[in-house]
This record gives C-alpha cells, structure tokens and sequence, in this order.
C-alpha cells in the first residue's frame, strides 16, 4: 500500500471580493450595491458613528486583500433577527455590514450606529461592542474578534467577557478620533496581538 500525501490546503482568495463583493471588485451590475454596504438608512435611530482602521499580520504590514464584516445591536441594544425584538428593532438598521479593505490603503471602513447595551447569558449588561469577522488570504478559517469604545469605560470595565481577559483587554478598544469617529486596528501576530475568539 503506498502512502498518499496531503494535497494543498486553499486559503481565502480573490474568489472572495467576486462573490461577496462584487461591485468592489469591478464587476457591476451583478447588485444595485454589494450587500451589507449600507446598515443604517434614513431614519435609523441613534448616533451616527464611523468605523475604521486597518490590518495588520505579523510583520507589521497591512493588508489590502481583506474582507471585513460586522454585526451588532442597534442604538437600543435590540438585534433585528432574534424572535424575541422582532418588530422592536429599529427596521431602518441592518445590524450587519461588510466591507472590502481599501485594496491601496487596506483601510476599511463601516458608517454605522453606536450600538446600545445589550444583556449577557446571566442577566448583566454587556458593554457597547460591535462583533468582527475577518478573512483574506493566508487566513485558513475566519477570525472574530469584539470592538468596544474607548469613550464607554464604566461600561466596559463591567462588561462580562472585557472582565475574563488580562492586559490584552486593551486590544478590543476603538480608539476615539473625532465626532463620531473610531479606529480599530487589527494585529494578527507578534505584539499587542488583537484578541480573537473562538466561537
């Protein structure tokens, strides 16, 4: 009997941008507008708030390739799917958003709502926290990690899963730049590694 050997894995690629961002990455017409683009319409309450930022691998060089995607509550901290705030939720938020890196800069970035508290398992309250996703090449499955916001620090030094980590809490804030402004930079390796979970 001869041995077989292990045929090559696939990682992320450009297969990506054409499937679920296809305007992105030229080929129009395929949607009005890539979905998940736009999560908060005309009259969606709450503030208005600007996610950005960038990722980062292990040697400290950006991504450009990457494809980023977000959910979270509404400004009320209701989700629009779950049975139970169906019909409460703002019907003018999505709760979710996706968005490919700038393929120059790798920023991405996501105009949005800042989310309201939501309830933890146990019954406390979560910080405000926006739930991320990433893929791109060379990234085998899936990366999630949280953004929580640096102005929200009673909040968060409360909130149930921010009070289980050590130092590298720290890696999960947005820093505030402005009105409304936030940026969250990714670190995939080496330090001040972004904290990820595995759910």
């Amino acid at each position: 009997m001869s041995e077989l050997s292990e045929s090559a894995s696939q990682t992320a690629g450009p297969y990506v941008h054409v499937g679920l961002v296809p305007n992105r990455a030229g080929l129009a017409g395929v949607y009005p507008e890539d979905l998940g683009a736009v999560m908060a319409r005309e009259g969606a309450k709450g503030e208005r708030i600007t996610l950005s930022g960038r990722i980062f691998d292990g040697t400290g060089a950006v991504l450009r390739d990457a494809l980023v995607e977000i959910w979270q509550a509404d400004a009320a901290g209701l989700y629009p799917s779950p049975r139970e705030t169906r019909g409460r939720a703002d019907p003018a938020f999505a709760g979710w958003g996706r968005c490919a890196c700038d393929f120059e800069t790798g920023e991405y970035r996501f105009e949005t709502v800042k989310p309201g508290r939501t309830p933890f398992r146990d019954g406390r309250m979560m910080a405000p926290y926006v739930a991320m996703w990433i893929v791109a090449r060379g990234i085998n499955l899936g990366l999630s990690t949280r953004v929580h916001f640096e102005d929200e620090a009673e909040a968060n030094a409360e909130d149930p899963v921010l009070t289980r980590l050590d130092a590298r809490a720290r890696t999960l804030i947005a820093k505030k730049e402005g009105p409304g402004a936030y940026r969250f930079d990714v670190r995939l390796q080496g330090e001040d590694e972004t904290v990820f979970f595995d759910v």
